[in-house]
């Protein structure tokens, strides 16, 4: 009788051309995350009219910005595990359901603090949005291919971002600031029918949970139509003792996890104060409103392309390296912004590397997180890293208002915005010699002959 075939599934995708279902699947992350990006940053776009709406002090609007990022923040933290508990594509569909929805509700709100309260909860959707998208994406790419098109996806974050700036930019000065809310909260419900007919759970999150091998053959088959997969046992990983969580800090992964944390943190904090206050900045410095919201959304812009190339480079080079290279160049862009605001080319050069650089490392960075962490805690890993990363962009985003009321000169103020950018570059050099990616990142797999054993393959972790 002949032996039972023994498949590794991360083998399996490794081994076969990129596919027309996998590139559907990266499609729609990218659409998810697009919506999130738009979501994200519609607030700061909108807050130069809602300000004047409803006659705002910066210290007042702050809280606007800090509820919606406390929430991604909080999201992060509970949709992770739970993607780990019950699979990346309900945890996913489920946070896009929450944040369309809260985002509908933010567009009728009638005050300050329901505002704040619905942005909380569109916060906590976004926040577990993400990190699942980047899950699924990064488990059903090939590891040789697996940075660069995690970043091509997370660029619908960017893509999206910018967009909202442009939606801005056309609508607020016609319909009002709540047109915008109104289109972040349609596009996401609208998609949710799509998503569960055409989005598949992981593979290697199938047989983690020891799915039957036909469900998983049927997955598989949609890769790659003409393998023979039948009567295969499909392997990969063997589930680990403990909860997700007290997975990160492991002995073999807590170095990494630490310098990861401090490397969203400080990306994180700087990021989403640039993106929440320099529409009003800008407009303070006397562009109109319309003018404002497009010099703006060059953060994003920049941040798109700077993705693609920095993904590009981290497959070919040292990622950290890489990272380390881009944090300190964003440095330089943000000190300069401070100085530009005179001269709108060179604001619009400031803007535009500033988002390359920064935004770019920050997709980067959720890439190099999504390979190091093993299957059975990569949701966790990812959204606990955005989740310690969300409180410096609440940091970020109150930082801003305190800056803007403290009158500070522009120049000093960007100098001293761009030292955490320094910190995050070091972290990622740091990272390089005390944690470098695990053999669980790089194709490294025990097949015990189940033939005889009949036990699943443990990853190596």
């Amino acid at each position: 009788m002949a032996h039972a075939r023994t498949i590794d599934v991360q083998d399996f995708i490794n081994s076969h051309k990129l596919s027309r279902f996998q590139i559907t699947i990266i499609a729609l992350c990218f659409i998810i995350v697009a919506i999130d990006g738009f979501d994200t940053a519609a607030i700061g776009f909108i807050a130069p009219a809602l300000r004047a709406d409803w006659q705002l002090t910066p210290g007042q609007l702050a809280p606007v910005f800090g509820a919606g990022l406390f929430g991604l923040m909080v999201g992060a933290f509970i949709f992770g595990p739970l993607a780990d508990r019950i699979g990346r594509k309900y945890a996913l569909i489920l946070t896009v359901v929450f944040f369309g929805a809260t985002s509908l509700l933010s567009a009728w709100s009638t005050s300050l603090e329901m505002l704040i309260v619905l942005r909380f909860l569109t916060g906590m959707g976004l926040g577990g949005a993400m990190p699942n998208a980047i899950t699924l994406t990064s488990e059903f790419c090939p590891e040789k291919r697996r940075s660069f098109l995690t970043t091509v996806m997370f660029c619908g974050f960017t893509l999206g971002s910018a967009l909202g700036g442009l939606a801005a930019a056309q609508l607020v000065a016609s319909y009002g600031w709540p047109s915008v809310l109104l289109i972040g909260g349609i596009a996401p419900v609208a998609m949710v029918p799509l998503l569960l007919i055409a989005l598949p759970e992981s593979v290697r999150f199938l047989v983690l949970r020891n799915a039957p091998s036909e469900r998983i053959a049927a997955v598989l088959r949609k890769l790659a139509p003409d393998a023979d997969l039948d009567g295969a046992t499909f392997v990969g990983i063997a589930k680990p003792k403990g909860s997700p969580v007290a997975q990160l800090v492991r002995p073999d992964l807590i170095k990494g996890t630490l310098l990861l944390w401090l490397t969203f943190f400080m990306s994180l904090l700087v990021f989403y104060l640039l993106a929440s206050w320099l529409p009003t900045v800008i407009s303070g410095a006397g562009m109109s409103l319309k003018d404002a919201s497009l010099m703006a959304m060059l953060l994003q812009i920049g941040g798109t392309i700077g993705a693609l190339l920095i993904g590009a480079l981290m497959d070919r080079m040292d990622p950290h390296r890489v990272l380390g290279a881009s944090y300190a160049s964003a440095a330089l862009f943000i000190a300069l912004i401070g100085s530009a605001t005179v001269s709108p080319w060179l604001l619009g050069v400031a803007v535009f590397g500033a988002g390359f650089c920064l935004a770019g490392s920050q997709v980067g960075v959720n890439a190099l997180a999504a390979g190091y962490y093993p299957t059975a805690s990569r949701a966790t890993g990812v959204a606990w890293a955005n989740g310690i990363g969300r409180s410096g962009s609440v940091l970020g985003s109150m930082v801003g208002g305190a800056i803007l009321a403290s009158g500070l000169g522009l120049p000093t103020a960007f100098a001293i915005v761009g030292l955490p950018v320094v910190i995050a570059g070091i972290a990622m050099l740091v990272k390089e010699r005390l944690a470098p990616q695990p053999t669980h990142a790089t194709a490294a797999h025990v097949l015990p002959d189940t033939r005889t054993t009949g036990q699943p393959a443990a990853e190596v972790a």
